[in-house]
């Protein structure tokens, strides 16, 4: 018996004597259920931001907690260094996150909205962009990489940190983009295989890059909206090799893209201020359309129910469109008349988005969380509004995109809060999770348990 790189108990050669090298028959009962249970107890894998689907929802399992604490359901806490936002994820039972230390101290995030206002220089002494591996089972660090050292050349959003972006992972390599500074691959023992420098670009209002990486049948994409040479780049996963680049004409977006594979082909969905996009995994533009976009397009896309979701909604802007498209769309779907005109939006929303969360479809619904603390459902096949906005109690601010399992969709807000609201046509908060630290991190679910990252920890939730 081995364990692949998913921790899943295999048969194989190395198993000899009487009978075929892979008849479990010949294996005595005792083992074979010792096996069944280390296959059961390790974990898939969760390798991108919002999970390999991109959806958000996870499989209902009965360890994962709806209720915790700093100190209820927790399997383990472990600090992390530094700051970042991207997701923690996780490929058998390792844990990667990204992060930037600092060795003066800069600006200190805090809840709410900025409206404009921020840091505009770039921050202050050495920084250390570093990935960090944990023990998915207890927490333990196993290994640390400094990817760069030196001073930032750009400046960042007050809230957002120079390792904004969530890692991605193959299974075999680990994908690290620090959007600014480069994109990092390493093998799952921590040893650099290759990198690509990003020359970096001013940013609409300095905010900086945020969009993270994708991977898929080889290639690692990446996009770079800025005001000076933006585009999306395919580059090879084994060698790091650019395989292809394509201009954009874009600067206020800093959504990560979806590789949706639907039963028509695969294509690259990136949201834009100006443009809605699809390209073929070429590169190759296959559709687009000016979608009358909010000013900064934030939220990322993802497929339910065959179709693709789009949204954009800057607090500031009276029109905050989602749309659900259709697979199959070629050329310039913007209609003379109406967007739902076009055969290939099957829906359209005109103020139906949030400013930074992106949106959740469970089930039959769809979930939107507002940053100043609102949440509405719409049915996420036709676009009619189940219930409109209800806000939450206590109230917070949002920034982590909503997740699901077990019949209920969470909602974590910057203060550390979690609310669990009943999943349906009905708006009702179960419960609140206190964690009493800002959080700006969406949380990763994997084999029973759930990954929040704080300000300064990793909390590993399982039920008890």
């Amino acid at each position: 018996m081995y364990f692949d790189v998913d921790g899943h108990a295999r048969a194989c050669g190395r198993f000899t004597g009487p009978g075929s090298h892979r008849d479990w028959r010949v294996l005595p009962l005792a083992l074979i259920l010792c096996i069944a249970t280390v296959s059961v107890g390790l974990a898939d894998d969760f390798t991108r931001f919002r999970g390999d689907d991109a959806t958000g929802v996870a499989s209902d399992d009965p360890r994962l907690p709806s209720q915790w604490s700093r100190t209820k359901n927790v399997a383990w806490s472990s600090d992390v260094p530094g700051q970042g936002w991207g997701s923690p994820i996780v490929v058998g039972d390792r844990v990667f996150v990204s992060s930037v230390v600092a060795d003066e101290e800069n600006v200190k995030p805090k809840a709410g909205l900025y409206l404009g206002q921020g840091v505009r220089d770039p921050a202050k002494g050495i920084h250390h962009w570093m990935v960090y591996c944990y023990d998915l089972t207890d927490g333990k660090e196993l290994w640390k990489h400094e990817a760069k050292a030196g001073r930032p050349v750009v400046p960042r959003h007050p809230k957002s940190s120079y390792a904004a972006e969530t890692p991605t992972s193959d299974g075999e390599r680990l994908y690290v983009l620090f959007g600014d500074v480069g994109l990092y691959c390493y093998d799952l023992d921590g040893t650099l295989l290759w990198s690509n420098p990003i020359e970096p670009k001013k940013t609409n209002m300095d905010y900086g890059a945020a969009a993270s990486p994708v991977v898929h049948d080889g290639q690692v994409f990446v996009v770079y909206d800025n005001l000076e040479d933006s585009w999306i780049a395919s580059f090879d996963a084994k060698t790091g090799e650019q395989k292809w680049r394509t201009k954009r004409n874009e600067t206020h977006s800093w959504a990560t893209p979806l590789v949706w594979g639907n039963d028509q082909r695969t294509e690259i969905v990136v949201p834009g201020n100006r443009m809605n996009r699809s390209y073929s995994l070429d590169g190759d533009l296959l559709w687009e359309f000016d979608g009358d976009m909010s000013i900064l397009v934030i939220p990322s896309p993802f497929a339910a129910h065959g179709m693709c979701y789009l949204a954009s909604g800057y607090v500031g802007d009276s029109h905050r469109p989602t749309f659900a498209i259709r697979p199959g769309a070629a050329g310039d779907l913007k209609p003379e008349s109406n967007f739902a005109a076009n055969e290939f939006i099957e829906w359209y929303q005109p103020t139906a988005s949030a400013y930074n969360t992106s949106q959740l479809v469970y089930g039959d619904y769809l979930y939107t969380v507002y940053d100043q603390g609102f949440m509405t459902c719409h049915n996420a096949k036709t676009g009619d509004e189940v219930y409109g906005k209800h806000r939450f109690s206590p109230g917070g601010s949002f920034t982590s995109s909503p997740w699901a399992y077990n019949g209920k969709i969470f909602c974590l807000s910057e203060e550390g809060r979690t609310y669990v609201i009943k999943a349906g046509d009905k708006f009702e908060i179960l419960n609140t999770n206190p964690l009493d630290e800002f959080c700006m991190a969406t949380p990763s679910v994997v084999g029973g348990r759930l990954l929040i990252r704080t300000l300064t920890k990793l909390y590993c939730l399982t039920e008890r």
